[in-house]
């Protein structure tokens, strides 16, 4: 449709981004995962803050891309629902633990269950909504649990579950 078909009302603001998406789980996240969100958000807003004081008409588009990603961050903040790490020794694979798993081919790896925000995978940080996440959750030392992979599924089983050290 040609432009000189639409009403001005109805074109809105033709050079706003569109929204980050938000998850529509709630946001579980550790005392330090929610720690190092307000760090990324302050962090973010220093540098939004120096760009916007030395004005220059090339930035326009990095202003509202940090503005976008300043109400994104705000967002999950406001959203976080902390969960504390546990005492003593749990039971079965839950938010916040530490699980040590073996494959079928007897490898070992120790994952922990942490908040969407705060999931590195790379590190063996994995979301409790991924779906390692999901295969983990409940299970038990001695359990094996069905990990759904692409590039097809793994059995594990869980050697063992602990709250991880303080750092």
């Amino acid at each position: 449709m040609s432009r000189a078909f639409v009403r001005e009302d109805d074109v809105g603001d033709a050079d706003a981004l569109p929204e980050r998406p938000q998850s529509g789980h709630p946001n579980f996240i550790t005392p330090a995962g929610l720690q190092a969100l307000e760090k990324r958000f302050a962090a973010l807003a220093e540098r939004r803050a120096a760009l916007a004081a030395a004005p220059d008409m090339t930035q326009d588009e990095g202003l509202r891309q940090m503005d976008r990603d300043l109400r994104w961050l705000r967002s999950r903040i406001e959203r976080a629902i902390p969960v504390a790490p546990g005492e003593g020794e749990p039971e079965a694979v839950a938010f916040g633990t530490e699980a040590t798993v073996k494959d079928e081919a007897g490898r070992k790896a120790v994952y922990a269950l942490v908040g969407e925000d705060e999931a590195d995978p790379g590190n063996r940080r994995v979301s409790w909504t991924s779906p390692l996440g999901r295969a983990l959750m409940g299970a038990k030392p001695g359990d094996w649990v069905t990990w759904p992979r692409p590039a097809g599924d793994v059995e594990l089983e869980v050697l063992s579950v602990r709250y991880p050290r303080a750092k």
